[in-house]
């Protein structure tokens, strides 16, 4: 099985002259603050534990191109839909602060989201392909506060709309993933875009999080290895002191159908879905990449959405974090010198695990610990593929593409859903250059 690989490039071809321009260039306007279009509670709102563990920025870019309607009011009609959503949505036009227990927790003070109009000097299709992460050329659709250290310093939501010269228009945002997790981004981008459209939010936002409290005293009940430190004996640290390369392989229904065959071809698994086979096929390659000592530990980190494996269930809408970081641990050698299978079967371990019991215990866990899950040694696969970040409409239909400015970390790996029918799977990595070779030859079944 051969897999497509895709590589995009900051810099871009001109069909016109067939000359290469230069790097996109985007000129932003003044930032201003978008608060709410009515009074909305100004009080300190609850973060879960859930949402503690991943105060880390996402930017995605959201291309929109409609042949009817032009740009020209793109900034306005997304700005003022942004004020009323705001309503629903209030904590995101809050800022963030340190709880008296030292925790994050949102001042819901209405100031507003940061939102900036900008326009491009060339077409949106100019900016070549995002099936990849490209931080360097993506980064300019997104607006980042000057100056900023650390999340207290920006706004949970900051969004930039740029215009380009084909009469299309990127909404890029920047998001705290505090605030939630991908079904919740999901749901609010939808809200936001049907509120553009003049329709009634189809799922309004449960916005109390409490009911993820922990508990007390806390019940610590389970095995946290998530937050388990490896000691890196392979020295892949060296390693990614390498130029990084960042790839996207494409994995079609056929491919994926292979994966999952190879996967129980040994008789050993009774069943194997898409993501347990391409997430141990990913998991052995990288490891293979990386040159790991066969002694090594390796970890795998993923998220299980949470959300119907609470007891009861989270509420529909659920603005904050559902998910859970489950894991799976064995040697390097192990993971590679025994088939496929086994790999598959240590994955769907870590999905079984995943109880409310376990999750309460999580939850209790970092109350207790403070810990954040570690990621030395460690591959974190973050699933995108389920999320329809591709139907979000503000009048001028679907998005034609639309995906993540970057990885959030090295270890990183984002699997998103592609193509027409949404039916591919893409996996997004980094590795440094020489591994990325040898990631590279793995990637053929």
């Amino acid at each position: 099985m051969g897999v497509d690989v895709i590589e995009g490039s900051a810099i871009m071809e001109k069909k016109s002259n067939g000359k290469v321009s230069q790097l996109i260039s985007v000129k932003q306007g003044e930032p201003t603050l978008v608060s709410p279009a009515e009074e909305t509670p100004k009080d300190l709102y609850f973060l879960s534990n859930l949402d503690q563990n991943i105060a880390v920025i996402v930017r995605t870019i959201y291309c929109f191109k409609s042949d009817e309607k032009g740009n020209d009011d793109a900034g306005e009609v997304i700005m003022d839909a942004l004020r009323k959503v705001l309503v629903h949505y209030y904590p995101l036009a809050g800022r963030l602060t340190i709880s008296s227990e030292g925790k994050l927790i949102v001042d819901c003070t209405g100031e507003g989201a940061l939102f900036v109009k900008a326009e491009a000097n060339c077409t949106m299709e100019e900016i070549g392909d995002i099936t990849k992460p490209d931080p360097e050329t993506l980064g300019k659709l997104v607006y980042d506060i000057p100056g900023a250290t650390n999340i207290l310093e920006m706004p949970p939501l900051v969004a930039q709309v740029t215009k380009f010269q084909c009469g299309g228009f990127v909404l890029g945002l920047c998001m705290n993933h505090c605030m939630f997790d991908g079904i919740g981004a999901m749901e609010f981008v939808n809200s936001w875009g049907e509120t553009a459209r003049g329709l009634p939010l189809s799922v309004p936002p449960f916005s109390d999080r409490t009911i993820l409290k922990a508990r007390s005293p806390p019940k610590i009940e389970h095995l946290h290895q998530e937050f388990a430190e490896i000691e890196d004996k392979s020295s892949t640290g060296d390693l990614y002191k390498d130029q990084m390369l960042y790839r996207s392989f494409c994995f079609d229904p056929e491919k994926l159908q292979k994966l999952k065959k190879y996967s129980m071809e040994d008789g050993v698994l009774e069943k194997c879905t898409t993501f347990e086979a391409l997430s141990a096929f990913v998991w052995r390659a990288r490891t293979k990449a990386l040159n790991l000592l066969s002694h090594q530990q390796t970890k795998l980190l993923f998220a299980v959405d949470g959300r119907p494996k609470f007891d009861p269930p989270l509420p529909k809408g659920y603005f904050g974090n559902g998910i859970v970081l489950t894991n799976s641990i064995c040697q390097a050698g192990e993971l590679l010198d025994k088939p496929i299978s086994h790999a598959v079967a240590l994955i769907q371990d870590a999905i079984k695990m995943v109880t409310d019991g376990y999750m309460r215990s999580a939850i209790d866990y970092f109350e207790v610990t403070r810990a954040r899950p570690s990621l030395s040694s460690t591959l974190l696969i973050t699933t995108w593929s389920r999320l329809s970040f591709h139907t979000t409409d503000f009048g001028w239909g679907e998005p034609v593409l639309s995906g993540p400015v970057a990885l959030p970390e090295k270890e990183v790996t984002l699997l998103l859903s592609h193509g027409k029918e949404r039916k591919n799977i893409n996996v997004l990595l980094g590795l440094p250059a020489s591994a990325m070779k040898v990631f590279q030859e793995q990637m053929v079944v």
